[in-house]
């Protein structure tokens, strides 16, 4: 497939739905996810791979067992395999997600914020 530019802003525009991350690109083994995030998320982890969080407009609170932390637009932060985290939002925040594909957005709990995976846009 022949390289292509990717408008992250107008992709943003073709959904609507929180905690449900789409997939923009892959490279290699690594899917790069677009999410809408406001609200509390559930406490998980992922204990097979690091994930990345880069906040592309808003603001997003990253709660850990020992700590918090906040992240603002154009900030970003890798969070170690196999450590808990819950994400959340005041107000409505947009998010790139770097993850190893197949990644389950809420790791390794399953309830009603679980979204398809591998939903492409």
């Amino acid at each position: 497939m022949a390289p292509h530019t990717i408008n992250i802003t107008e992709k943003f525009k073709l959904f609507s739905d929180q905690w449900s991350p789409k997939v923009i690109a892959e490279m290699n083994d690594y899917q790069f996810k677009l999410a809408k995030v406001q609200g509390e998320f559930v406490w998980h982890s992922h204990d097979d791979t690091d994930e990345t969080f880069i906040v592309i407009d808003g603001e997003l609170t990253i709660e850990f067992r020992d700590k918090t932390i906040h992240l603002k637009k154009g900030e970003m932060v890798v969070v170690p395999k196999g450590v808990e985290h819950k994400p959340k939002a005041e107000s409505e925040c947009q998010i790139m997600l770097i993850e190893p594909k197949g990644v389950v957005n809420t790791g390794d709990v399953d309830n009603e914020l679980t979204s398809e995976n591998n939903v492409c846009i």
